[in-house]
């Protein structure tokens, strides 16, 4: 009797330990499929290095949203809430007198939101407007960068509008 030929890889790579369409035994792991290929990972060009037979590949690198751009975003708005709250609390308590304390409190914080909200604003639209570089990050996000400086500033005003109408009310 002749025997099947044996292979010569080692039984991860050789034929199957279990028969077609029979339940695996216990413990027996089978090889993991390979990883899909990444569609952010595309060559974007290629150059030879000279005296080689060798090349560089540049890859396209896919654009990232700014995050100073997005935390502009949501300082604007929180300058916004607060500025209401300011809003809110100058008309409420200029009966009482106190009004104009708590509004000025919260126009305070309104401002420092509002400073906070321009500046990453402005740092987060530099670093959108660079260049960029082949290789390098490519920023998105003008839109929210812009959104956080004008959020930011109707904040402030805002909560100046309601300050000065606290004290208003309440020395009248």
């Amino acid at each position: 009797m002749t025997q099947p030929p044996r292979s010569p890889y080692p039984p991860p790579y050789g034929p199957s330990p279990v028969p077609y369409g029979a339940p695996p035994p216990y413990g027996y792991v089978p090889a993991p499929p390979p990883p899909p290929p990444t569609a952010g990972w595309q060559p974007d060009r290629v150059d030879q290095v000279t005296g080689t037979g060798f090349g560089l590949v540049h890859l396209q690198v896919p654009p990232i949203t700014s995050g100073p751009a997005v935390g502009s975003l949501i300082a604007g708005i929180g300058a916004i809430l607060v500025a209401l709250a300011a809003f809110c609390f100058g008309l409420t308590g200029a009966e009482e007198g106190w009004g104009g304390w708590i509004a000025g409190a919260f126009t305070l914080l309104s401002v420092l939101a509002c400073a906070g909200a321009v500046t990453a604003g402005l740092i987060g639209r530099r670093q959108i407007s660079r260049a960029p570089e082949p290789g390098r990050v490519r920023f998105t996000g003008r839109g929210l960068a812009l959104g956080g400086i004008i959020c930011g500033i109707a904040g402030a005003a805002l909560a100046l509008v309601g300050l000065g109408l606290g004290l208003a009310l309440q020395l009248s």
